[in-house]
């Protein structure tokens, strides 16, 4: 099912959580979740990890990618805490940026993942669509946010959407919320100015 998928479908992300998490209740990978669907059970590819911080912000985030017949869905699990008056109560836009260097404030990440040949890593402009687009991340009244969420728009194994390109590739958090649509250069349709930031690392392969 996930060869059928078009990157640039217009349901956008939300769509392909919404399906995984109907296929994979509570995050459950094993053979019971597919028992009846004639999906192929999920093999563990690759993990990598990134060590997110900003002013007063700590977290992490685990990527895991999976092989499900001849398709390929990464895993996305954040949590993060901080300062509320910076890390606000509410939503923030979560991205995978195309760059993997993390200096404050972060411009240093570049723009939005989304290698060509048809790519424009502008964050505000032919979004929602580029491919290290997240769901938002909720947080709460006591600065600490969670997200957990699936994607196939992107890779950590070798390939054209491979995170681990010559110049890797960081996780940004935003002050905003990303509002799923598109606009002009440096609108903040996006989620705005960068408060945190983590550098995509490779944990290793699994057997």
């Amino acid at each position: 099912m996930f060869s059928r998928f078009s990157f640039r479908q217009t349901a956008g992300l939300a769509v392909l959580s919404t399906l995984l998490g109907a296929c994979w209740p509570g995050g459950d990978f094993g053979r019971d979740a597919f028992g009846d669907r004639g999906v192929a059970t999920p093999k563990e590819v690759l993990r990598a990890r990134a060590e997110v911080a900003g002013e007063g912000i700590t977290g992490n985030a685990l990527l895991i990618e999976y092989a499900i017949g001849d398709g390929r869905v990464v895993k996305v699990i954040l949590n993060v805490k901080g300062d509320p008056t910076v890390l606000t109560p509410g939503l923030h836009g979560v991205h995978v940026h195309s760059v993997g260097v993390c200096e404050a404030p972060f411009k240093s990440a570049g723009g939005h993942f989304d290698p060509g040949p048809a790519g424009n890593t502008d964050p505000d402009v032919n979004h929602p669509y580029h491919l290290g687009d997240l769901p938002n991340l909720a947080v709460s009244a006591a600065g600490e946010g969670h997200l957990y969420a699936y994607t196939n728009r992107f890779t950590l194994s070798e390939g054209p959407l491979s995170v681990f390109d010559t110049d890797g590739s960081a996780l940004i958090i935003h002050k905003q919320p990303d509002l799923g649509i598109s606009g002009a250069p440096q609108s903040g349709v996006a989620g705005g100015a960068r408060i945190a930031c983590g550098v995509i690392r490779r944990l290793g392969s699994q057997p």
